[in-house]
Parts: C-alpha cells; structure tokens; sequence
C-alpha cells in the first residue's frame, strides 16, 4: 500500500529573521495544509532548505511536523545525503520521531554508479523499517537512478516502495513503471506534469505548487483518480503560468516569496539562497493573482 495517494506538500521551513526555525509559523502552514485537503505532509526536502540544517535541527523539525500533524495524514521525511552514514542516521532519527516514511535523494556531488546507487539504498533500507521513496532529481545532484536500477531496488528491496521522479523525462519515468509492472509507486516530483505521469500509473505528486494552491492540487489529483481526466487537466493548464512563476528562480525561492506574498510569513531564505529578484518577484505576484491566489 502506498505510503499516500495524490497531493503531497514538499512544504518550506519557515525562518525567523534572526534565521532560526519558525516553529510557530510551520505548525500554522501544516494546519493549513492538512485543512485545505493535503494528503502528505513531506518536511526537511529539498524544499525545506535540508541542505543548510544542522543535524540537530533536521531532527528537531521532523519531530515537530510529526508532532503538529498528529496522526491526521501522513509524514514523510527528507533523509537523503551524499554520505550513505550520514543517510542512515538521519533515517533512523525519523523513524524514532514518527514519521510515516523517508524521502531519501540520491548522492549528490559525488554521485554514485548505479552499483553504487544500489549499496546506497540497500543500506539505508537495511538499517529502518519504514518505507521509502527514492527521489531522483539528476538536474540538480548530477546523478540519476537509471529505470533499470530503480526497478531492481523495488524488487529486491523490501521497504524500496517508491520513488519521486523529478528527470521531467516521461519516456524514462513511464519505462520505470513498465519494469516494475505499474507496482512502484511513483510520484511526480515536477508540477508541470502531474497529470501526464498519473495516465502513465503514477499515484500522485510531491509538490512545491502544493505550498500555495493545498485545495487545488489535491482536487487535480482526485478529480484523476474519479475518472474526470479532463478535469483533471484542465486543473493542471490552469495553473502553468503560477507553476512556471513558482521555478522561475532556484527553489525554494520563489515558493517562500509567495507565502510571504500571502502573508504566511514564511520568513527569509538561509545563505547561499538569495532573496528573489524584484522582477521575477513582480511576475510570480501577477501570476498569483490570475489565478486566484489573495495577496496580503
């Protein structure tokens, strides 16, 4: 069974100004996000800023997201690192602090050979129970799980269930699927496509988008599981215009600005992250706006 169907939120770390972790703010965004219909909470991504957490706070914030999520969906957890230890004891923390699952991204900078990405998996997996998503974003770590290996992993590995394909390549997301006859659950790790990779036998979206438009995401994706195909992409070219705005500069840019932009305070983004530039700044605004979205 898989860890969750449709609309899961790859939801930001809300910073003070001093650049603490705003704990406040991140119980407010979860209840937000689990009232306007979110399936999956996914917390210490890419997208919550993983890569600048000391290890402490990585495990502080996994345990308040399980904390203020309170059993309502479930809670996957960011544990991946380019070193197989480290990702073994960053698991290991989120599965003592309750999380339902472990979003694990492969090796970056030093990548890793597909023998590699295998011991690298294999590892992890040996050392938790929990089940876990592999995510293969190659744009950003220089290496990616071939549909080959990604296949061998599920079928060898126990708590191998799923993986977030974010290549943007559908013909290699769809000969994912195919070896693994439809059976691994894949979720779209790019908003754009949701739709495409759910007709292909996907089960849904980790999501930036999601941070936003909670209500719309988790629509898109039931109106597709109801059989509405249309709908369903109707819902999905509606909101190009919002999604390209949403990565017109380096995640999670764009995505904290529009919380503040709303409002949310999600506070600033932590060094080498830069504030958005005012231009791309004023396009996310008016792309926030044609789709509905209110501004503070």
């Amino acid at each position: 069974m898989a860890i969750f169907k449709g609309a899961g939120v790859a939801i930001v770390t809300p910073m003070k100004e001093n650049q603490e972790i705003n704990y406040d703010k991140l119980e407010e965004l979860i209840d937000f996000q689990v009232k306007e219909g979110t399936d999956c909470i996914i917390i210490a991504g890419t997208t919550g800023e993983s890569s600048t957490l000391s290890m402490e706070e990585h495990k502080e914030v996994i345990e308040a997201a399980v904390r203020f999520t309170n059993h309502r969906i479930p809670v996957v957890a960011g544990t991946g690192s380019n070193c197989t230890a480290t990702a073994v004891q960053l698991s290991r923390e989120a599965e003592e602090a309750g999380a339902d699952g472990l979003l694990i991204v492969t090796p970056y900078y030093n990548k890793a050979t597909q023998a590699g990405l295998i011991g690298h998996y294999t590892k992890i997996a040996d050392e938790v129970k929990l089940p876990i998503i592999m995510y293969n974003v190659p744009s950003r770590t220089g290496c990616n799980i071939l549909p080959e290996t990604a296949a061998y992993l599920y079928k060898n590995v126990e708590n191998i269930t799923g993986l977030k394909e974010a290549t943007g390549n559908v013909s290699q997301a769809a000969k994912t699927m195919y070896l693994t006859d439809g059976r691994l659950d894949v979720y779209s790790g790019e908003d754009g496509i949701v739709v495409p990779l759910m007709s292909l036998g996907a089960v849904g979206v980790i999501s930036v988008w999601s941070n936003v438009a909670p209500r719309q995401v988790h629509e898109m994706c039931e109106k597709f599981f109801a059989g509405d195909i249309a709908g369903a992409a109707k819902m999905q070219l509606e909101a190009e215009t919002l999604i390209d705005a949403l990565f017109s500069e380096v995640n999670p840019i764009p995505v904290k600005k529009a919380l503040n932009l709303m409002g949310m305070e999600a506070g600033p983004l932590r060094a080498p992250l830069s504030e958005m530039e005012a231009k791309n700044a004023a396009k996310l605004a008016e792309a926030m706006r044609a789709y509905g979205i209110k501004l503070a």
